[in-house]
């Protein structure tokens, strides 16, 4: 809003004089604030910028697991193709181990805990204060997940299926180990900025080898539950596990630790009579441009040329 307005209308034009409160916008191009690079020296701007090169923040919420369980590593070719397609010559339970069930098993997976790893020390002194020399390595070797659950329960009876691989319930007697461990992926999903897509591309991602379920959890019924949703415990043993993206990120292209300056548009052009504008002050600037443009709508000769007053220096 100006500080002082007037105007007066002369034949058709309105002609409107004002005197602005705010000049910041006079000249934008040439604004020395918006000449100052991004970023800064502080701390809150060094930690802004490395934020920025990681491209933001991994969310726990935003991972998907990929279980491969030993059955289909161990049918022939023609059992795989009757579990894929439905035939009955593989067996009874080829739907608990065809590739849209492992899928579905990890789809619904809601929580999972990414293994750790310990560096085993022991105490060695020679003189002086002792040192804690490292000797193994170890780690838990299990795995706490979590699964939804459909009426059907397939999510359960996939891990049970999986256990009768381990142990026979009429003799008792236990399998040979390699012929029941699996392996099992955890993914850590992110956005690539470069690739300008949702959150479905792997960031981080661990294998585990030679997994199998070794605790199916108990389920607790209730009536007072009406809204709830049936959610299955399942701890899955491993013997070790490798990380699959530690080659690719450490040569991967990060992000810019600072924007790029801002793009300042040009106004539009006028022609010859846009050059004499631009010499204007800002009070004046306006109500000419206003006056050539209704000049351009209302004479003939605007119409004829469409819309070019003057049609070498429009």
């Amino acid at each position: 809003m100006a500080v002082l307005r007037g105007g007066r209308r002369i034949g058709n034009f309105d002609i409107r004089l004002g005197l602005p409160r705010d000049k910041s916008l006079v000249d934008i191009a040439k604004d020395p604030r918006l000449q100052r690079q991004p970023g800064g020296s502080g701390v809150l701007q060094r930690f802004q910028a490395e934020i920025n090169q990681g491209e933001g923040m991994a969310r726990p919420n935003r991972f998907l697991v990929i279980i491969n369980p030993p059955a289909r590593s161990k049918l022939s070719n023609a059992e795989l193709l009757a579990s894929e397609f439905g035939g009955g010559s593989a067996g009874t339970n080829n739907d608990l181990e065809s590739l849209n069930t492992a899928n579905n098993i990890g789809l619904l997976c809601n929580k999972v805990t990414m293994p750790s790893r310990d560096v085993n020390t022991q105490s060695h002194i020679t003189y002086g204060p002792k040192r804690e020399m490292p000797y193994a390595y170890s780690f838990s070797g299990e795995v706490e997940c979590t699964f939804y659950g459909d009426k059907f329960l397939r999510q359960r009876m996939f891990f049970e299926n999986w256990q009768k691989k381990i142990f026979s319930n009429e003799t008792h007697n236990m399998n040979y180990y390699d012929n029941y461990v699996g392996s099992m992926d955890i993914l850590q999903l992110g956005q690539f900025d470069a690739k300008a897509d949702d959150d479905a591309r792997v960031t981080y991602a661990v294998r585990l080898f030679e997994v199998y379920p070794q605790t199916i959890g108990s389920l607790d019924y209730t009536y007072g539950a009406n809204n709830a949703i049936v959610e299955l415990p399942i701890t899955l043993n491993f013997r070790y596990w490798k990380n699959l993206t530690i080659d690719q990120v450490n040569g991967a292209t990060i992000g810019q630790a600072v924007g790029d300056l801002p793009t300042i548009k040009a106004s539009s052009d006028y022609g010859l009579f846009g050059g004499i504008l631009s010499k204007l002050p800002p009070e004046l600037k306006r109500a000419g441009r206003d006056i050539l443009q209704t000049t351009r709508r209302n004479l003939p000769i605007g119409r004829v040329t469409g819309g070019r007053l003057f049609p070498p220096f429009g």
